[in-house]
């Protein structure tokens, strides 16, 4: 059994025990976090993509960790105009552990 979410305007496909990261969370670790919405179920008896027949449909995830992704560096240059601007960023994330698929 499996779902496809939807959070952070990315499609995650999940199954029950997967360890996934998503865009940032406001939530303590080891608190219980529901995603929704849920765009595909697969069941053992079948597929249920009907959106109507989704609006029950749930992830449930306990926070495992929150982190910061690895730096990305970039660089601006305009020749000729003695112009360098170099900055980096790191992509805040939330570890999530997927308890159960409720639908």
């Amino acid at each position: 059994m499996y779902a496809v979410v939807v959070t952070g305007g990315k499609q995650e496909k999940v199954f029950v025990d997967d360890m996934i990261r998503v865009e940032k969370i406001d939530a303590p670790i080891g608190e219980t976090v529901e995603l929704s919405p849920v765009r595909l179920l697969v069941k053992d008896d079948g597929i249920v993509s009907d959106p109507t027949a989704l609006v029950d449909a749930k992830v449930i995830c306990h926070v495992v960790k929150q982190d910061r992704g690895r730096k990305v560096r970039v660089y601006k240059r305009k020749r000729k105009n003695n112009y360098n601007r170099m900055y980096g960023h790191r992509q805040p994330f939330t570890e999530l552990k997927v308890v159960a698929i409720a639908g």
